[in-house]
């Protein structure tokens, strides 16, 4: 998960950079670049939104996997105390 918020920096990073440059060196009219850059905004907005609901998604399935596995041992060891009981009543 370290490489993808590496990726994802990188990503911010040189949108970022595209957009400062484009604003220096554009040669339309500023109306336009800004739509261009509104529409960059969007776009970048929506690839953020994406890689939030992923690592969500993430998340939430190894939390499913941890609580599955907790629930197992808990299990597990209720079943060897009912043994113990059994055993010794």
């Amino acid at each position: 998960m370290k490489d993808n918020g590496k990726i994802v920096t990188a990503l911010l990073a040189g949108l970022a950079a595209g957009a400062v440059l484009g604003i220096i060196f554009a040669p339309e009219k500023g109306s336009e670049t800004r739509e261009k850059l509104n529409e960059s905004l969007a776009d970048l907005t929506d690839a953020i939104k994406e890689r939030a609901e992923e690592q969500f998604d993430q998340l939430s399935d190894f939390k499913d996997k941890i609580v599955a596995a907790v629930k197992s041992k808990i299990g597990r060891a209720e079943d060897a105390i009912d043994e113990e009981i059994e055993e010794h009543a």
